[in-house]
């Protein structure tokens, strides 16, 4: 199992002081996060793409993640978010298997759709083809990984004839890929074809949904013979805040939360605890939740956490970090003794044995 934390950049005023960060404070900040991230032993730092006000995150995230991977040497460097839709497919299997090698191997990505609806027209697309143009543009960009003459004609882009994307992937492996989705069932559908990761980033819905569609995406991977469906590779997203008591956490949080750019403003925090994955409290609260997750995921291979949203100043989502690396360190002697756990077995006899995994 891997954990780490993924940003997606917004610049928001801090609540509590009014003060609203610069760009330029933001972007630093950020790297300074995913520096924290390495420091205490998480496994991925991920970001996500966004091209209008209020996010400072990269519009073309292999800039900051080449940055990161010159000054990390553990942590695995990702996506939150890799437009798949806007993207030229050709452009982002260039990008990204550039910073393949800059990182060594160290990164993959997540590619989505994104939920910012006018960044469609910006690039001259139609938000209503966005599944179209993200099943047809992976199809290349798949093909571009693995193939050094690609002829392609499609619905959403000029044709190639004999295209060698540059350069190849680091020792001819294409980087892993994860295809991010809240809502669309496709998207699972496709992440189950090709046999890639399914990260359901489910911090605004019900885990009923997340549960139905981590179901679907399991079904049809073990249907197209990548393996058993309980062998899927599954991803979740969660938010935490962390304070040494649950009641110092609702109170520090609470203002943060009520004027959230998404979500301010609506239900309440307790109300959005209760029926989305977020917590809010001690750091044996969030182990807890976070363990229970499985109950409808069932065994899942990375587990992301949003830390730094809502004005959130860095000094606070550094401290956050101290108390993230505490849970993870307990979930990870969960995950150490699930493999050593005596499972239960019947014999030929029909007589019941323990046996060491």
């Amino acid at each position: 199992m891997e954990y780490g934390i993924f940003t997606v950049g917004d610049v928001t005023t801090d609540p509590t002081t009014g003060r609203t960060p610069s760009e330029h404070e933001r972007i630093k900040a950020t790297v300074r996060i995913a520096l924290k991230a390495e420091e205490i032993g998480l496994d991925v730092f991920a970001t996500g793409e966004h091209h209008n006000p209020p996010f400072a995150a990269p519009a073309n995230p292999p800039v900051l993640l080449a940055h990161l991977a010159a000054k990390t040497e553990r942590i695995k460097l990702s996506t939150s978010t890799t437009l798949i839709t806007t993207n030229d497919p050709v452009r982002i299997a260039q990008d990204y298997a550039y910073l393949q090698h800059l990182a060594d191997g160290r990164m993959d990505l997540m590619l989505g759709r994104g939920n910012t609806g006018p960044v469609y027209p910006w690039f001259g697309k139609d938000i209503r083809e966005g599944i179209p143009l993200a099943i047809e543009n992976y199809a290349l960009l798949h093909r571009l990984w693995r193939e050094e003459d690609v002829d392609w004609q499609g619905k959403f882009r000029t044709p190639l004839q004999g295209f060698t994307s540059t350069p190849r992937p680091l020792d001819g492996t294409p980087p892993f890929v994860w295809h991010g989705s809240i809502r669309s069932p496709e998207i699972a559908e496709q992440a189950a074809y090709y046999g890639d990761g399914f990260f359901s980033n489910h911090i605004f819905w019900p885990a009923e949904h997340t549960a139905r569609m981590i179901a679907l995406y399991r079904a049809r991977f073990e249907h197209y013979g990548h393996g058993k469906a309980e062998d899927a590779i599954v991803g979740l997203g969660g938010q935490v805040y962390l304070a040494r008591t649950s009641q110092d956490a609702v109170r520090e949080f609470r203002p943060y939360f009520d004027n959230a750019p998404v979500y301010g403003h609506g239900p309440s925090l307790e109300d959005f605890m209760a029926q989305t994955p977020l917590t809010v409290g001690s750091p044996q609260q969030a182990v807890e939740r976070t363990l229970g997750f499985r109950a409808y995921a069932g065994s899942y291979a990375r587990q992301l956490f949003l830390v730094d949203h809502a004005g959130l100043p860095l000094d606070a989502v550094l401290r956050q970090l101290d108390l993230l690396g505490e849970v993870v360190e307990e979930l990870r002697k969960h995950d150490a003794a699930e493999l050593v756990e005596p499972a239960e077995t019947t014999s030929a006899a029909g007589t019941t044995e323990r046996s060491t995994a």
